[in-house]
């Protein structure tokens, strides 16, 4: 006999699709530097692709540069060539050991995009919440020896979680628009 589906088992699905959210919204870039901005960075080292952060340490001196101190020296050229090629549009000095990325500064057509983008990340985070949301509707129908009360009521818990999921991307997705937005 089943009795619907687990509660905390959906939430636990719904949360990491907020999560995938929040990475996604942490590469885009709002024209403030944030050490988020290098994570996708892959850097070639020692004959594998590595995360930047596993070369170096990534640090934040001012609002409009970001700075690489990379560990092993004979990886600078590496680091910079990486951030280079990274799709980022950003263009890295390298000083010693240490590289630094100035910011530049972004075209309101530029921002507009990147809110358009937002968009995008948070439709498809609400897909994948409502994608949830099936599986659990469905897990009420199959289950077994359930009352029609017992029913609607695990519905309505299963739709109540679903609307706050997909109000908190939206809240998420209002917030990134509007720090992009700022000039």
């Amino acid at each position: 006999m089943s009795d619907g589906p687990d509660m905390k088992e959906l939430e636990k699905r719904m949360d990491g699709a907020l999560a995938s959210l929040k990475s996604e919204f942490a590469g885009l870039r709002s024209g403030r530097a944030t050490a988020n901005l290098l994570e996708p960075v892959m850097v070639n080292a020692y004959g594998s692709d590595m995360p930047i952060n596993q070369v170096g340490t990534v640090g934040v001196p001012d609002a409009r540069t970001l700075s690489v101190q990379v560990w092993d020296k004979g990886l600078v050229g590496a680091v910079e060539k990486a951030i280079r090629e990274s799709g980022l549009d950003l263009n890295p000095v390298t000083d010693g050991q240490t590289v630094r990325v100035p910011m530049p500064p972004m075209t309101e057509e530029r921002r507009k995009d990147l809110a358009k983008m937002t968009g995008k990340y948070g439709e498809a985070a609400k897909v994948a919440i409502r994608n949830v949301r099936r599986d659990g509707m469905d897990d009420i129908k199959k289950a077994e020896g359930v009352s029609e009360d017992d029913q609607k009521r695990m519905e309505g818990e299963v739709q109540k979680l679903t609307d706050a999921k997909v109000k908190e991307v939206d809240t998420m997705q209002a917030a990134k628009e509007e720090e992009i937005m700022q000039v």
